[in-house]
């Protein structure tokens, strides 16, 4: 059972579960833990996975810890926390933890991956799923959008520094070698999944701080603890598809959910603009503008109910969460 005030006592951090629960309304941190941790089921018609909750923070802890213990990255942590020092939360700091999301608009195959979020989806099935945060390139090193595959899996791989990497490095004054050997000292942590473009990886990392962020050069980093896992599920061959969506719109139930995901350089679009006529011209759902407006102006990263369908009795303003 997870601390349900803070991070568990000192030692390797472990992961709670996705499945965890809490009073939403209500905005409580009253968790259970959930028979398949890190694994969300969600029905074929629905689009809609987790619950967010809160936790107490402690004095020994960074945002970033916290995150990590829950699977969640900087940049989302960040987002979900505004008011909340990244560096030094402070003692019993109510923390919001973003286990909501809505999936990305892709085939529910194999990995999904949306630059926007910095999350990573693996679809053990089309209504079985895994989340992950990753890290991705940073601007001039951009993770390229497209659909790839899994054409390698290595074990503690090595690290051959491409030569425009070595050169960045050199005008700071610093040397790469030609070959980088597995350990502690790798970028590229203990495993990495080679993809069909394949200067491209799906790695761990020797900074787990950067999870996250768009700080690599175009690849992808993952906690080491994550790709451990998901190394171990994923076969050679399987689709990769990246996909840049900052805004993403879905069903759960009769609820209809924005999410929003701006980097701070972006603006938003219109509400107009976000929202796909299937469901601004539908004549079977009562969307609620304000609230669309509001998803666009807090940018939480977290979904907002902004619609229901029509005749249903299921309009909840949440605004204690988002």
């Amino acid at each position: 059972m997870p601390d349900q005030t803070g991070l568990l006592q000192r030692g390797p951090l472990r992961r709670a579960g996705t499945g965890l629960l809490a009073a939403l309304l209500s905005c409580t941190a009253a968790l259970s833990a959930a028979a398949s941790a890190e694994i969300y089921r969600v029905s074929q018609e629905d689009s809609v996975i987790g619950t967010p909750f809160y936790v107490k923070t402690d004095a020994e802890h960074t945002l970033l810890d916290v995150g990590r213990h829950y699977g969640s990255g900087y940049d989302e942590m960040k987002q979900a926390n505004p008011s909340v020092d990244m560096w030094v939360p402070g003692d019993n700091q109510d923390v919001l933890v973003p286990d909501f999301h809505v999936l990305p608009d892709a085939p529910r195959q194999g990995l999904v991956m949306n630059l926007a979020e910095k999350r990573l989806y693996y679809y053990h099935s089309a209504t079985e799923v895994e989340v992950f945060s990753v890290g991705i390139g940073r601007e001039g090193w951009e993770t390229p959008v497209g659909t790839y595959s899994v054409i390698e899996k290595i074990k503690d791989p090595t690290w051959t520094p491409p030569a425009s990497i070595r050169a960045e490095y050199e005008k700071r004054g610093e040397t790469l070698p030609a070959v980088v050997p597995a350990g502690p000292e790798n970028p590229l942590g203990a495993y990495a999944m080679r993809l069909s473009n394949p200067s491209y990886l799906i790695h761990g990392t020797n900074k787990p701080w950067g999870v996250g962020m768009p700080v690599s050069s175009g690849c992808t980093r993952m906690y080491p603890e994550d790709i451990e896992a998901l190394f171990a599920k994923v076969d050679k061959g399987t689709p990769v598809r990246i996909v840049d969506q900052p805004y993403k719109i879905g069903w759960r139930g009769d609820q209809l959910f924005l999410e929003v995901n701006l980097t701070e350089e972006q603006s938003p679009a219109s509400p107009k603009q976000v929202v796909p006529g299937k469901y601004a011209q539908a004549d079977d759902v009562a969307l609620d503008w304000d609230e669309v407006r509001r998803a666009l102006q807090e940018n939480s990263g977290l979904p907002r109910l902004v619609g229901v369908r029509q005749g249903a009795k299921s309009w909840h303003k949440l605004e204690s969460v988002f």
